[in-house]
């Protein structure tokens, strides 16, 4: 008889469902209490270039992938907001790094779950944070500037790559407004890279935002908006 998947398998030890995923790395990354000493980049890397945004509805050979739409709104934000230190920018780069584990739910999806779901991913960010020398929540005009950031990518690829119409995604989206000339045409010309790239692209601008490596953060860190 097949096994009953329905539910995951307990641990022998302890009884308890398991609630840790293995990384390719070799780390085992608890889920429920996710360690900074557990999070690697090159499994972000991995993960977030083979996950589709748009539940994968969206044009061309490729996927357009949460790697590739991270690349994206560290870039936009850095236009619209040239004061924008390398670590602030680094920010931008993770700001959906959790998916690398639970994936790109789509906002009605993410609705209909509830704020449990959002307190998984924050704690999850968190501890991203923490292992790569960023503040736990970002000061409130960085993480203003990160979501403008992710609705102007957003508008874009709803209507460049997801079928959307402009009327649709200005409404969802906003339209966006003030951009220069040379970042709304890379935008309107916006097409999926393959898996391998957009992981290589991802890692390159991590090492290039961050350095060789990462401070812990101090203990006022959370306090400073530099």
């Amino acid at each position: 008889m097949a096994a009953d998947r329905s539910t995951p398998r307990a641990d022998p030890a302890t009884g308890a469902a398991r609630a840790w995923q293995r990384m390719l790395s070799g780390r085992r990354l608890d889920l429920l209490d996710p360690q900074p000493s557990d999070i690697e980049i090159e499994d972000i890397a991995h993960g977030l270039a083979r996950v589709a945004r748009w539940n994968g509805q969206t044009v061309g050979e490729h996927a357009f992938s949460v790697a590739q739409h991270a690349l994206l709104v560290e870039e936009i934000a850095a236009t619209l907001h040239p004061d924008l230190t390398r670590r602030w920018r680094l920010a931008a780069l993770l700001h959906d790094a959790p998916e690398y584990v639970i994936g790109d739910l789509i906002s009605p999806f993410k609705a209909a779950i509830g704020l449990d779901y959002k307190a998984f991913e924050a704690k999850l960010l968190e501890a991203i944070h923490r292992r790569f020398g960023l503040p736990p929540s970002m000061p409130e005009r960085i993480a203003m500037a990160i979501k403008a950031a992710d609705r102007v990518a957003a508008y874009f690829e709803a209507t460049q790559l997801a079928g959307f119409t402009e009327v649709e995604a200005n409404r969802y989206f906003g339209a966006p407004r003030g951009l220069p000339a040379d970042l709304r045409e890379r935008l309107e010309a916006l097409d999926a890279v393959p898996v391998a790239a957009a992981q290589a692209a991802f890692l390159a601008r991590f090492r290039e935002l961050s350095g060789e490596s990462w401070p812990a953060p101090r203990a006022t860190e959370h306090n400073e908006d530099r």
